[in-house]
């Protein structure tokens, strides 16, 4: 990682805007925002948000999620009309009513999913909507020239006449980024456009953007890999609970401080955890129940080793985008490994799909508990019974007596809150419906729980209640994986911590003996 580690010359956080205007070498920004809010109902999902972006550099914005990126940029980009403030383009007022106004005005933005036309070809992709003509009809030997040339511009060369899904992902977003530059664009943004892409092909993408940097192009780039961000940006702003922290050149921040402004700790505490968690002190006492040997997925995680023992909670820590969730998917066969082997109780085996998971052993509650885990219009039990029976099997069907048995032991071992078992649970609060998902593996008797952001969106109260629990079940022999962007939590109920970034596993750490700034500090890079 190309970047320094000392502090800032500025003297307090947050640089004047003469300051970095005058770095940026260019005094009028093309692009600009000044005192954008935005509220939806029961959200302020942007206050006051000043932005700029100058001309010819890349300018990387930087935050947590829900920090106010997305919504920015469709403020930007004409999806939402903002509540208040101004959007100044080249120095003039503007209003866009919609993304289309946006693009005419020379704003191009390219998504995380590439949002083209696979069953067309690549000329066509490149020009769909806007082909020239003669004579009333379609000009196809000069669509072809020109998307050879738009192609050309990014040093790449294809058969423009294929079919789009032909070529692998990578090329797809080169694909895309030639259409939004074959016209006059001004602005490019792109929002975690290497989300699917290997190292080699993220070295090419940022060869490209350099080159449209030098051409005068102002580029606008979301991510959240740290190593990703010092490598392109020149400027950073960091985006938090919808305002924004501050604006940054990206050779004056650390990484260090860089973490810090993402997550609020402008001074990292230095407070040990409360108290170490019990567990065994010679690891090789207890055999793992479960073991990753360089397991990984192409575009989604390097490979790396883990193992969850039972009795322990292992905790994985990392910003958004380090791998933690892939990683969560990999172990409970949602997504398949293309390398490395994974060992269940001393047998490796292959996860083909949750299915096998589940039967080995395996329960998973994700991260998007609404759209993943319940299903708001079945009842408590219903949404408790799925596991089980899935685990059954359909031929042996669970009789709604013994199903309504389950439940009721299970609402009651974890205290959710409910006028029966038959409320539908979408009526139930968060924490509520977070214990009914717990519910529903523990049912299955598994040997490991995968709880990824568990205490996301629920009450203090719940939170607690919740990760007490967790750690009374590892008293009975559960090993857990946990996934908490809160290190304070990670830190707290795990026995071990595995530290993720940038989808690579680069420490593991006892958790009786770390704290919340060492964990940092091998987030930022900076304890390695």
């Amino acid at each position: 990682m190309a970047h320094s580690t000392s502090e800032p010359p500025f003297p307090d956080a947050h640089p004047t805007p003469e300051t970095l205007r005058a770095s940026a070498g260019d005094p009028v920004p093309v692009l600009e925002t000044r005192g954008i809010s935005k509220t939806f109902p029961g959200v302020k999902a942007l206050l006051n948000v000043d932005f700029r972006l100058y001309p010819g550099e890349i300018h990387t914005l930087m935050g947590q999620n829900g920090a106010g990126k997305s919504t920015l940029i469709n403020v930007l980009t004409g999806v939402y009309a903002p509540d208040g403030g101004e959007i100044h383009l080249g120095g003039s007022a503007v209003q866009f009513a919609s993304p289309q106004e946006a693009e005419a005005a020379g704003i191009r933005t390219l998504y995380q999913e590439v949002n083209l036309c696979p069953n067309l070809s690549v000329a066509e992709n490149i020009f769909a909507g806007r082909q020239p003509k003669r004579f009333g009809r379609i000009d196809w030997s000069v669509i072809r020239q020109r998307a050879d040339a738009a192609l050309a511009r990014l040093n790449i060369a294809l058969d423009v006449t294929k079919s789009l899904d032909a070529y692998p992902i990578a090329v797809q977003q080169m694909v895309a980024i030639a259409r939004a530059i074959s016209v006059d664009a001004r602005v490019l943004i792109l929002d975690e456009p290497t989300s699917s892409l290997d190292d080699g092909e993220v070295a090419q993408l940022f060869e490209i953007l350099r080159n449209l940097k030098q051409s005068g192009i102002a580029i606008l780039f979301v991510t959240h890999f740290l190593e990703q961000t010092y490598a392109i940006s020149d400027r950073i702003t960091v985006m938090r609970n919808g305002e924004r922290e501050g604006e940054y050149l990206a050779s004056e921040l650390s990484a260090d401080r860089l973490v810090s402004k993402m997550v609020g700790h402008e001074r990292m505490s230095t407070r040990l955890k409360e108290a170490a968690r019990e567990g065994p002190a010679d690891r090789s006492v207890v055999p793992p129940f479960v073991e990753l040997r360089g397991v990984g997925r192409r575009g989604m995680v390097q490979p790396l080793d883990i193992d969850v023992q039972p009795g322990q909670i292992l905790g994985l820590a990392g910003l958004l985008g380090s791998g933690r969730t892939e990683t969560a998917r990999l172990l409970f066969g949602a997504d398949r490994a293309d390398s490395g082997t994974i060992t269940i109780d001393g047998r490796a085996v292959r996860l083909r799909s949750p299915h096998d998971a589940v039967r080995h052993g395996i329960g998973y509650c994700p991260e998007d508990r609404k759209k993943e885990g319940i299903i708001a219009e079945l009842s408590i039990r219903e949404n408790i019974m799925l596991a089980l029976q899935a685990k059954r099997g359909w031929l042996r069907k669970i009789s709604r007596h013994r199903a309504r048995e389950i439940a009721d032991t299970w609402i009651e071992r974890l205290g959710i809150k409910a006028a029966d078992a038959e409320q539908p649970i979408g009526l139930l609060s968060g924490g509520n419906q977070q214990k009914a998902l717990l519910a529903r593996w523990l049912a299955t008797e598994p040997k490991v729980l995968i709880l990824d952001e568990p205490t996301r969106g629920i009450d203090v109260a719940a939170k607690f209640d919740i990760m007490d629990r967790m750690l009374a079940l590892c008293g009975k022999g559960l090993g857990i994986l946990f996934i908490s962007s809160e290190v304070s939590e990670v830190v707290r109920v795990s026995h071990r911590v595995a530290v993720l970034r940038d989808r690579r596993k680069i420490a593991e750490v006892a958790g009786n003996v770390t704290n919340e700034d060492d964990i940092y500090r091998l987030i930022a890079g900076s304890a390695e």
